[in-house]
């Protein structure tokens, strides 16, 4: 089956990949945050699915996370938004940087580590990503930039001196064919300060 991945770069280029003989290699930012994007994709969260990627001095990836409950919770805790506070996902859920943070923590050392995150962290991933020394913040959107725990978590970043930087274009199409000539596409547009996939059939010749 033919495989193809196609991205536009922060930097406004189109780089395809080919095999064998790679010419045109993703930037790491690209390629860490479209790890953060597929790891999105594995929450169950109806309304917002967020991804994490953790990442090294090395550059090599150490840990991933989606937002999701915490152990022995799936299914059983709702993930409502509206009612009563104790009925809704708010008093429950895992966020993706702290899963990403606990699942790389049991095997390396996070400080001094870059996080990869697809929604800007709240102030309450903020201290944890503070606490365990991380040294960047590198997001995709910033949707909720006006809200108390938005402004709080810049504040944080800005008083421990953790740079947060935006990826400012990211459009990602992964293909996968199951037959010679179609495959099934799913693409990350980033636009007016959200992300979102959509699926669509596509010609990978």
């Amino acid at each position: 089956s033919a495989f193809v991945v196609l991205i536009l770069t922060s930097q406004g280029h189109v780089k395809p990949l080919k095999s064998p003989g790679l010419t045109d290699l993703l930037i790491d930012a690209d390629y860490f945050m479209a790890v953060a994007v597929l790891s999105a994709k594995r929450s169950k969260d109806p309304n917002t699915q967020v991804g994490a990627c953790l990442v090294d001095q090395d550059n090599k990836i150490i840990g991933t996370g989606h937002n999701c409950m915490p152990n022995g919770g799936d299914g059983k805790l709702p993930w409502n938004r509206d009612g009563d506070k104790l009925d809704t996902k708010y008093m429950y859920v895992c966020h993706a940087e702290l899963n990403a943070i606990v699942n790389a923590s049991a095997k390396a050392d996070v400080k001094g580590c870059t996080m990869y995150v697809t929604l800007f962290p709240c102030n309450e991933c903020t201290k944890l990503i503070i606490q365990a020394g991380l040294k960047e913040v590198v997001y995709l959107c910033d949707k909720y930039y006006d809200t108390p725990e938005t402004i709080a978590s810049k504040r944080m970043l800005d008083m421990a001196g953790i740079p947060k930087n935006k990826l400012l274009v990211f459009i990602s199409s992964v293909e996968s064919s199951s037959s010679e000539k179609y495959g099934h596409c799913v693409l990350c547009v980033v636009q007016n300060n959200s992300f979102f996939l959509v699926s669509r059939k596509c010609n990978t010749k």
